[in-house]
């Protein structure tokens, strides 16, 4: 505790035996850290304690990190986390992010760099933790989440929250495709991309998410 204050917690999920003290006792000038090794032990402690932000390691014995994000998603924790990993690859990080991961710091990394996207987060959380309403579900944009009255939470992308935030803000509103490419993509993507986080958003949540208004564009539908 620093100056009589609270110190934020910090669930710290690393199993690398050399990695993890260092991480705690570096994080621990900022952090009240609780540390587990294994993503089951890991999974026990995110349920019953409460945490400010986590951090959660990629490849875990037990449960990897991938389902202990699930798993804290399922039970409508919407605590910041960071996914840490080795794994580089796009498909890697689209996986971590799709399981409710809230950012991703590939090894090796600079602590500092660490420490400013937990701050980051938490000062998202902070400024934003409300909900916008589409239809009978809750959409938290500062947290990705998008919450069904019926299946509970489900995670976006980046890009998918992106999307759907601009459609929500202006709810009668037809974006042309050029329109929200230059909005949330880059010019570089194509068209085509934006058809293809259409379909993403409408499979993770209802078809009738976002309507296809017949060569005017997309708007905002009703769920």
């Amino acid at each position: 505790m620093m100056g009589g204050m609270r110190m934020p917690r910090l669930l710290l999920v690393e199993d690398d035996e050399r990695l993890a003290p260092i991480m705690v006792e570096y994080l621990g000038e900022t952090y009240d850290v609780t540390h587990r090794a294994d993503g089951a032990a890991a999974l026990r402690t995110a349920l019953d304690e409460e945490f400010d932000v986590m951090i959660v390691d990629r490849r875990l014995p037990g449960l990897d990190g991938v389902q202990v994000v699930q798993g804290v998603r399922r039970a409508r924790i919407r605590t910041p986390i960071v996914m840490l990993t080795a794994l580089g690859a796009t498909a890697d990080r689209v996986e971590g992010l799709d399981s409710g991961a809230n950012d991703y710091v590939v090894k090796p990394f600079e602590f500092d760099e660490l420490l400013a996207r937990l701050r980051a987060l938490r000062r998202d959380y902070s400024v934003d933790f409300s909900a916008m309403p589409v239809g009978e579900w809750s959409f938290f944009p500062s947290e990705r989440i998008i919450e069904s009255p019926y299946i509970g939470p489900v995670a976006l992308t980046p890009k998918e929250s992106e999307l759907l935030t601009l459609l929500v803000e202006n709810p009668s509103r037809t974006f042309s495709r050029q329109q929200i490419l230059s909005a949330v993509f880059s010019p570089a993507d194509g068209l085509g991309t934006v058809d293809t986080y259409v379909h993403y958003l409408r499979k993770k949540t209802e078809p009738s998410v976002v309507v296809t208004v017949r060569g005017r564009g997309y708007r905002l539908g009703s769920l």
